[in-house]
């Protein structure tokens, strides 16, 4: 990994979950790149531990914390470790996520359960966990959505729900710490060369071609680009598809 000599978030905390996967991992590759300490959250240790070595290579302080998002006790105790360990937090990436596909008449209940703990539940807890902080540091918050919040296609009906919830939440919270200085930004994600999506293609009967979809590397850098944007102005939202439409 190349060192980015603009260190635009130098001297910055953040937050990232899902930081082993796709998005996440290409949010914190970036964010590390662009100076910024990281306390990177996820539930696959070894894979978390990686990232951290990836991330340590750009001479920032990075620490892997392994949490169970839908245990109240365990975000409480991230939040407390990392408090320890860091002092403060200026930025909230709320990476992680769930998806189940199915249609309304076949969806059982416990994957709508398992998808608004991890998807909007989650969020939630976090953001009351680290919202003194990041308020007391006017810092920002980045919600990783899914075009999917915005509008929902069919068998995706419990997965869109919790989007639009992410969504709302997003925007209430902005209307509610704005005169702060906080930021907080929803970004709308298409379709994103992940194992999650890769999982979706297969699921779907589709072949799978990542190079045809968004990059997380870029997902990354748009999400430095944001955070770095003049204190004078906020992006709010911001929605991103594969330029190549899927058949």
């Amino acid at each position: 990994m190349k060192k980015n000599q603009t260190r635009r978030l130098a001297n910055l905390t953040a937050v990232v979950t899902g930081a082993t996967g796709g998005v996440g991992r290409g949010i914190a590759l970036a964010m590390a790149e662009a100076g910024a300490n990281l306390a990177l959250v996820g539930r696959r240790l070894p894979l978390l531990h990686s990232v951290v070595h990836e991330c340590a290579s750009c001479e920032v302080q990075a620490r892997a914390y392994r949490v169970e998002l839908r245990d109240d006790c365990q975000i409480r105790r991230l939040q407390s470790q990392v408090m320890d360990d860091f002092g403060g937090v200026d930025v909230l990436v709320h990476g992680a996520g769930e998806f189940v596909r199915s249609s309304v008449a076949a969806a059982s209940l416990a994957d709508f359960d398992l998808q608004y703990q991890c998807n909007l539940r989650a969020p939630f807890a976090l953001t009351q966990c680290f919202l003194p902080s990041v308020s007391a540091r006017k810092g920002q918050i980045v919600f990783i959505n899914s075009t999917a919040g915005l509008q929902a296609p069919a068998c995706i009906s419990q997965y869109a729900a919790t989007k639009h919830g992410l969504k709302a939440l997003a925007d209430s919270l902005r209307e509610e710490i704005n005169y702060l200085g906080v930021r907080v930004v929803s970004i709308y994600l298409g379709r994103t060369a992940t194992p999650m999506q890769a999982r979706i293609h297969q699921l779907e009967g589709r072949v799978y071609h990542p190079e045809k979809l968004i990059q997380p590397a870029e997902v990354g850098n748009l999400v430095v680009d944001i955070l770095s944007t003049g204190r004078e102005a906020e992006i709010i939202d911001v929605r991103i598809r594969p330029l190549a439409k899927v058949a």
